[in-house]
């Protein structure tokens, strides 16, 4: 049983946090990264908790705490501290009870407007000093008061302090919108989930202190962790559904397309069809949807021909139907797809074949679910999508792995693997990083797994200063075919050392493997590289479990593997830049 799956125990945790601790701390392939939390009340018990659910999601996190409630001083006025420190990530976990130019009952209305602006001038000058140390910054906003002098005026009246704090909130907000890098914990949303009374104990401040009670702790430490794990590429990428009282209610091979329920004529019918309404959404902002359920693929199919299902057959990316055991099913979707299982969410009312699921294939998330009114709570108050970038090329991607679907429909109608490449009349752009890409270049370095050489993550800080300094060959690379257009897919980034070119970074989406974009980029990368005097390029291959599939691509390409370590670790040199022929001739190449 996972203590940090919804729904949890917060007392639970709060006891067990040590011996939770030794556990998560086993897990392989755990990445390190420094967390910087600047205190506004006391953090003590808040980093004791993020670290549980940080290493649930595969982050070991190393800590720099701030002075207590001096977050100002450290950010504003950093004694080297917190720069020799080199965070990844700056908290700023702060609350109302930081609030400085609270409106009074005797302020004009001009002054009430004066000190809402002040504040926020206070909190922005905070702000724009964290964003100096160059890593993703997190901000709270402001939850509201537990009592409001003037009732509910107070959300009205100039002096009301809700409506100040709402205001300021707006403020916030519209900041983070149009700042890269920088984002809100909705401190406000938690208090309003958990209840006023329970979130915000008067009794934790006075005693303690802390911001919110004790209890509440672990929900605002995961609801941060989801931030965090979101920006390192720990998001999962599909849901994976049961259909017969999961998707529906009854069971179709029994009951009929007409006899289950959904739509808005019964009570479960309306939870049914809002839960696929809550999947739409996923879907339209980049999260993929599966089938993986035992029956009839015509009666499966059915379900969704009924005028009031929200979801319809063909906004599944893959569509598992049959009366094979679900593990096995849900290991072929990923194959099919080309993502791995531990990208899954597997939806199931039986929990008999939740357990199955879990115990065969353990990377899987497979929440608890109860009622189907439930449904949406088992998946959103988990964070398995928390959204902290969204590039037009997320709102695609389902439309990109069906495209991706018909290729390989297509492929197995030739014979010869390079003629089905030319049929595909693929175009690629290959460019320097600049500006207009470096927000998806940087969520694509901190999301991709497989084909990731180095495993290396960058923060938009480290994209920006990467991009802009003359010791390094940046690529990136644009994919477009006679299906689709399948965005920006690909990077490198080479570090010049002489004559030398360590290559620091070489991704590429799963989406375009096997298609010839990897030569392309390398014929590229070569023809740089000779131009800035490069005569020999290095190249390092680091294992993780994800990235086995690239362990000798190197070997492919014309480098000699010069080195290798009991580890895995592998490093490679490229020294046939004299009579250099193009690897790639299977698209036509742009060059920006």
């Amino acid at each position: 049983m996972n203590l940090l799956q919804y729904p949890f125990d917060p007392s639970l945790i709060l006891q067990k946090k040590r011996s939770l601790k030794r556990e998560l701390s086993k897990k392989e392939g755990l990445i390190p990264k420094k967390i910087a939390i600047m205190s506004g009340s006391t953090i003590g018990e808040i980093k004791n908790i993020l670290e549980l659910f940080l290493l649930d999601n595969g982050i070991q996190p190393t800590f720099y705490e701030g002075g207590y409630s001096l977050f100002y001083e450290n950010l504003v006025f950093d004694d080297g501290s917190l720069a020799a420190f080199q965070p990844d990530i700056i908290y700023i976990h702060t609350s109302w009870r930081n609030l400085k130019n609270l409106p009074s009952q005797a302020d004009s209305a001009q002054l009430c407007e004066e000190k809402l602006n002040a504040e926020y001038a206070r909190f922005e000058q905070v702000w724009n000093a964290a964003q100096k140390f160059g890593c993703p910054v997190i901000q709270n906003n402001f939850d509201l008061p537990v009592y409001r002098v003037m009732g509910n005026l107070d959300a009205v009246d100039a002096h009301g302090r809700v409506r100040h704090i709402r205001k300021l909130n707006e403020k916030l907000a519209e900041y983070a919108a149009n700042t890269p890098n920088f984002y809100v914990n909705d401190l406000a949303y938690l208090q309003a989930m958990y209840g006023m009374e329970r979130f915000s104990d008067q009794t934790a401040w006075y005693a303690y202190k802390y911001a919110c009670s004790i209890e509440c702790i672990p929900y605002l430490a995961q609801s941060v962790a989801n931030i965090i794990k979101s920006l390192f590429g720990k998001n999962k990428k599909l849901v994976a559904c049961d259909l017969d009282n999961t998707l529906w209610g009854g069971i179709i091979g029994d009951d009929g397309v007409e006899g289950i329920v959904m739509g808005s004529e019964t009570p479960t019918g309306m939870a049914y069809s809002e839960f696929q309404s809550y999947l739409k959404e996923l879907s339209a902002m980049g999260v993929l949807l599966s089938v993986c359920s035992k029956n009839e693929e015509a009666n499966a199919a059915a379900g969704f021909t009924r005028a009031d299902s929200v979801l319809k057959k063909e906004d599944f990316v893959s569509f598992k139907a049959n009366w094979n055991p679900k593990h096995l099913n849900l290991v072929e979707s990923a194959k099919e797809i080309n993502i791995l299982p531990d990208s899954f969410v597997f939806m199931d009312d039986n929990p008999a074949e939740r357990e199955i699921v879990r115990r065969e294939l353990p990377a899987v998330s497979v929440p608890e679910l109860s009622a189907p009114e439930e449904y949406i709570k088992a998946i959103d108050r988990m964070g398995y999508f928390e959204a902290t970038i969204l590039s037009a090329d997320d709102r695609k991607r389902a439309e990109m792995y069906k495209q991706n679907q018909q290729r390989a429909v297509l492929e197995q109608s030739f014979g010869n693997y390079e003629d089905y490449l030319n049929s595909l009349e693929m175009v690629c752009e290959i460019g320097s990083f600049s500006p207009a890409h470096a927000e998806r270049i940087t969520q694509l370095i901190n999301k991709t797994n497989q084909f990731n050489l180095t495993t290396r993550r960058y923060t938009a800080a480290e994209v920006e200063n990467v991009m802009n300094s003359d010791e390094y060959i940046t690529l990136y690379g644009k994919l477009v075919d006679k299906f689709g257009d399948n965005g920006l897919v690909t990077a490198m980034i080479g570090h010049i050392q002489g004559d030398v070119l360590e290559m620091d970074l070489w991704i590429m989406s799963c989406r375009t493997f096997k298609r010839n974009l990897e030569h392309a980029m390398f014929d590229a990368m070569v023809q740089q590289a000779a131009a800035r005097g490069v005569k020999k390029i290095i190249g390092h291959y680091y294992p993780t479990a994800k990235n086995l599939l690239v362990s000798d691509f190197y070997a492919t390409i014309g480098f000699e593997k010069i080195a290798e370590d009991d580890a895995g670790n592998k490093t490679f040199a490229f020294t046939g830049f004299d009579g250099y022929k193009p690897q790639c001739n299977v698209m036509k190449i742009q060059r920006v």
